[in-house]
């Protein structure tokens, strides 16, 4: 029968409470907002392709998916401050195999992000310096940043701000120059390109400017494709979920609607100055830099290598944006055990210290990808546009079923559920409608996500191959005794399951069967929260459903071991006494939902994990 204690020892020494990194409204907005705005250069183009006169109104649709999500990520991220987003999200919610399906993608994005944003500035630059070498520049701009991230998320942040305030400083030059060309030569290539668009949605229409869909001509099927391929217009917006802990209190929320501001502001008003500045069939062949030739229309040659300049910065920062979100992520992971920790994080326990590993094994993949690929943008946006939808869609998803779930978990904002409804289906939409477009972007992503995957599965599930090989080399010394060792490391380790209600026992060790590899077990309950006499008749029930579960083998593996805290109710301090005792990071204490009543909210407990 497990051991009964009535009380533990406190520590001697108590864990010191981590110093993180705050970042301002500012500095988080710039280095989310990098990623977002960057996608003004070339985003008009791509509605433009489709929608013809019509584009403006397909960022306004745009927005207004943007909206939705405000909503969604608000929810869940402020009631869930950790980083990692859509896979923070799951993994409280669901389970950690769903978890991890959501974390590849988000990796697979920034890492598709960070090469096309560093290949895409480096031709623009090349279009100046044409004795530049394309690809050997896109290295260095991604292993610059590498370093620059190393450096610190502080120093970060001081150049993502300049940049961001360059860019949106361009943008405005670039609006306001529009808007004087609008009153200086009135409405310029509006009239000829309406007719081209008219006639492009017309029944005997024929596709102007994209050889590959030049069947498509009904006007409701070239509209759904300019909205599914203008949603790289939002790329970017989960950025800030995944750097949350480094943002100060409050501040998560004003990014959102800062980038929300930049997207309903920018796009819609760029591509109408396009429109107005050239016709669609210059626009299309100049598609992937429009905005250098349309700023050289506007302001001449000046001008032209400001807009030349300005988008080498920002996709460039980009390129950090993605750095820093994929370290965030990718720490997550690691210490979750998804990723190898003894590879990545040889020293777990100092935080936003020795993730330098993680940030080379980051980069080493963006390099690969990039030799892999020869910098091909068709083969990059196949990965990247799948992967950041699918986030998305994932995190509304984790949204509706946290709500089902985890009901009682403390929230300070719960956003209408048709607003997360409509967001999840507008998504999926761009999904199917970007795999319609051109069906290699599906087999591009494939070709990156399931290995990806499956090593993260590797990971998840290391117990049982582990064991396999165990059983399997048994009548083999040399191979056996090794395998033996790193079982019994892997299977080792104790988690912390603080208790407050025993019928909810079974589930509890239901979920570390399926989702964690440590078969050592302790279960605390708090039992000064309670009257004395609610607090024997429950200490009694555990004792009881601990001997049943040891009789009847329903969990035969686990150690299980009964602690009662009859001194201190469950709190954050008592959390972090017995992970201090029992040396053990936050991210292997699994408790219940948080509750209203409860006068401390999650991100007070320091980053453990809701199971119940």
């Amino acid at each position: 029968m497990p051991e009964l204690s009535e009380k533990i020892e406190a520590s001697p020494k108590r864990e010191k409470k981590e110093k993180h990194v705050e970042l301002g409204q500012f500095a988080s907005t710039a280095i989310a907002g990098n990623d977002i705005l960057s996608s003004a250069l070339y985003v008009s183009g791509i509605a433009i392709l489709f929608a013809g006169i019509y584009a403006p109104l397909v960022f306004i649709v745009i927005a207004i998916v943007l909206w939705l999500y405000k909503h969604v990520y608000i929810e869940v991220v402020e009631a869930l401050p950790l980083n990692g987003g859509a896979y923070n999200c799951l993994l409280n919610a669901t389970s950690k195999t769903l978890a991890s399906v959501a974390g590849v993608m988000t990796i697979l994005s920034y890492v598709a992000t960070s090469v096309i944003s560093a290949k895409t500035a480096s031709e623009y630059i090349h279009t100046v310096l044409t004795g530049v070498p394309v690809l050997p520049l896109t290295a260095v701009i991604i292993l610059g940043f590498a370093a620059l991230v190393i450096a610190g998320v502080k120093d970060s942040a001081k150049v993502a701000m300049g940049i961001f305030v360059l860019h949106v400083v361009t943008l405005l030059l670039f609006v306001g120059l529009g808007v004087w060309s609008f009153s200086a030569h009135g409405l310029g290539y509006l009239p000829e390109n309406l007719a081209r668009t008219t006639a492009l949605f017309s029944p005997n229409g024929a596709h102007l400017s994209m050889p590959s869909v030049s069947d498509i001509t009904t006007p409701i099927r070239l509209l759904f494709f300019a909205f599914a391929a203008s949603l790289l217009g939002v790329s970017g917006f989960e950025s800030s979920a995944n750097f949350v802990e480094e943002q100060k209190r409050g501040v998560f929320r004003k990014t959102l609607r800062n980038m929300l501001l930049g997207v309903v502001i920018f796009n819609p008003l760029i591509a109408l100055v396009v429109l107005h500045s050239m016709p669609i069939p210059e626009i299309v062949a100049a598609k992937d830099f429009i905005l250098a030739d349309v700023a050289g229309v506007l302001g001449g040659n000046i001008f032209h290598y400001l807009m030349v300049l300005d988008a080498f910065l920002v996709l460039s920062g980009a390129v950090l944006t993605s750095f820093v979100g994929a370290s965030g992520l990718m720490y997550r992971m690691t210490l979750d055990h998804c990723l190898p920790s003894s590879i990545l994080l040889p020293r777990l326990k100092s935080r936003n210290t020795h993730v330098t590993r993680i940030i080379f094994g980051f980069t080493a993949l963006c390099l690969s990808i990039l030799i892999m690929t020869q910098g091909d943008l068709l083969s990059l946006a196949g990965v990247y546009t799948i992967s950041f939808l699918g986030v998305m869609t994932l995190f509304a998803l984790g949204n509706l079923v946290l709500r089902l779930t985890r009901p009682d978990l403390k929230r300070t904002y719960q956003g209408p559920v048709m607003y997360v409804v409509l967001a999840a289906a507008a998504t999926t939409l761009g999904i199917i409608g970007n795999i319609m477009i051109d069906p290699k972007n599906l087999v591009y992503f494939s070709f990156y996500f399931f290995p990806a995957l499956i090593l993260v599965l590797l990971m998840i599930y290391r117990d049982y191959v582990l064991s396999w090989a165990v059983h399997l080399t048994q009548g083999i010394p040399f191979f056996h005794r090794p395998l033996r060792e790193l079982y019994e490391h892997v299977t080792k380790p104790k988690i912390l399951v603080f208790a407050h209600t025993p019928e909810k026992l079974y589930k509890s060790l239901q979920y570390i069967l399926k989702n964690e590899t440590s078969l050592n077990i302790v279960v605390i309950y708090c039992a000064a929260q309670d009257t004395p006499s609610d607090a024997k008749k429950k200490i009694a029930q555990f004792v009881d459903y601990i001997k049943m579960f040891k009789e009847a083998n329903v969990f035969p593996n686990f150690d299980l071991e009964f602690l009662v805290e009859d001194q201190t109710p469950f709190d954050p301090e008592t959390v972090r006494r017995y992970a201090n005792r029992f040396r053990i990071h936050m991210n292997n204490v699994f408790v219940g939902s948080i509750h209203e009543f409860h006068e401390f909210t999650f991100e007070d407990l320091g980053g453990v994990r809701i199971i119940q």
